[in-house]
């Protein structure tokens, strides 16, 4: 385990196995912060003998980052991680794609940006299409990055044709896959 990945995945975020292996670092995070806060409790309980000190609020005041990450745990488990890995030759691609919205969260398998065109593949049937587009176009747009095609394929053959098609075109990609990463989980 890297104990920088504990407090920071952002530089893991689209590798393979992404949510698999970062739920673990969610889990081991949340434990520690827990144990810290119960600790601190505790520690004030054995040398006052009563609930009313300062290691006692401060305890409670550490329940609030432990709760936030039981949150990000919660979110980790509600998803697994695309199990098969695709070749892209040169295009810029990630795995376990997980766009949050205020309704929906929308779980890519495997993405690839190149030029004005994003791909991606899901494996759920449900998958609302339109919705998923206007909600990264948001973002996108905000980046002042437009003329962006998104498309998410359900059927990995045609996906796989697809990806065949693509060559990378450069700058462009690579903003374009950084405001993608800055807006998943």
């Amino acid at each position: 385990m890297f104990f920088k990945r504990l407090f920071s995945g952002e530089s893991y975020k689209g590798t393979y196995l992404y949510l698999d292996t970062q739920r673990k670092y969610e889990i081991a995070r949340t434990i520690i912060y827990f144990a810290i806060s119960f600790g601190l409790f505790f520690a004030g309980l054995l040398t006052t003998g009563t609930r009313k000190n300062l290691l006692t609020v401060v305890a409670v005041l550490g329940m609030l980052p432990a709760s936030k990450s039981l949150v990000s745990v919660i979110m980790f488990c509600r998803f697994k991680s695309f199990k098969e890995k695709l070749e892209t030759d040169e295009v810029l691609s990630a795995y376990d794609m997980v766009f949050t919205s205020e309704k929906v969260n929308y779980y890519v398998s495997h993405l690839c940006v190149s030029g004005n065109c994003i791909i991606g593949y899901t494996e759920s049937s449900k998958f609302n299409e339109n919705a998923f587009k206007d909600h990264v176009q948001l973002y996108l747009n905000a980046e002042r990055i437009t003329d962006v095609t998104i498309k998410v394929f359900t059927d990995k053959k045609a996906y796989l044709n697809r990806i065949g098609s693509l060559a990378p075109s450069g700058k462009t990609d690579a903003a374009c896959m950084k405001v993608l990463k800055q807006i998943v989980l």
